[in-house]
């Protein structure tokens, strides 16, 4: 099946985007081909997601049973249906996002396959390096994931739930602190928080749950806003990689430079982490 790409989608930055945060024994990817598991009515299932090796994709071309699921969420994943036009046209009138954006148009927002489990993974992610996060989630997907074919899916909330942050904070090797903020984000989800339907109902509420929660701030849930929510907004002031791209600066330059950019502050992250991390 090919999904055709409105505007145009720039791969190579998205191709390494997948493989710099594909998942140990969860995910795969090479030559452009990126393999994971989608949940669908019928269970879990493998599927493949082929972006090809051209610097642009014009058309994403997915293989594996029950497409017609699948499919959805590939394009919800990837942005193919997102504002990234109207956000090229807005951020190319500022000076420092205007050559960022000349090099890589169609560069799109990476959003979630499933809300539950991008949100987990942040949570692992706090204050580590990617690197690091990958291994904490790759212990998690061994040791509490569902095999299917070839890979294994990421745990469901309810599964890590009850497991309790002891066994979490042994499996993964994390801290206590954030095992019992994992356990506690997989305990809410299990309970009834839906961000997957948050994200057209209620966003704004989704992300203030969240943040009441312990252990869960500013980053950990505009991070989630940004790409589980889909806030084209959202904006992450303290983190240290966009601080780097903007010249060291503090967050609360970083806010104030920011303005600016709105209502497209996603966006602009996402040039943004791209040319400092993604690019040579």
């Amino acid at each position: 099946m090919k999904l055709p790409v409105p505007g145009g989608l720039a791969a190579e930055p998205l191709r390494r985007w997948l493989l710099a945060h594909a998942l140990p024994g969860a995910e795969t990817h090479a030559g452009g081909v990126h393999r994971r598991v989608f949940w669908t009515s019928h269970g879990p299932v493998e599927a493949t997601v082929d972006l090809g090796t051209g610097e642009r994709c014009e058309a994403v071309v997915l293989e594996g049973p029950h497409l017609e699921e699948v499919a959805p969420l590939v394009r919800r994943w990837l942005d193919l249906d997102g504002h990234q036009e109207e956000a090229e046209r807005h951020l190319a009138g500022d000076p420092l996002l205007a050559p960022l954006v000349a090099a890589t148009p169609g560069l799109r927002v990476p959003r979630a396959v499933s809300g539950a489990e991008t949100a987990l993974l942040t949570v692992l992610g706090q204050q580590v390096s990617l690197a690091a996060a990958r291994t904490f989630a790759g212990r998690l997907v061994a040791a509490y994931g569902t095999p299917v074919q070839t890979l294994t899916a990421f745990p469901a909330p309810e599964v890590l739930a009850a497991a309790g942050p002891d066994a979490l904070r042994a499996v993964t090797g994390v801290t206590g602190a954030r095992s019992r903020t994992l356990h506690v984000l997989a305990r809410t989800l299990a309970d009834g928080l839906d961000l997957d339907a948050a994200a057209t109902t209620d966003p704004e509420a989704a992300r203030a749950e969240l943040l009441a929660l312990p252990g869960i701030g500013p980053w950990t849930a505009d991070y989630v806003a940004l790409r589980v929510l889909g806030d084209d907004d959202a904006f992450l002031p303290s983190d240290l990689v966009l601080r780097r791209a903007l010249g060291g600066i503090a967050a609360r330059e970083a806010l104030a430079r920011a303005q600016a950019w709105r209502p497209w502050r996603g966006h602009a992250l996402l040039h943004l982490w791209t040319a400092e991390v993604f690019v040579d």
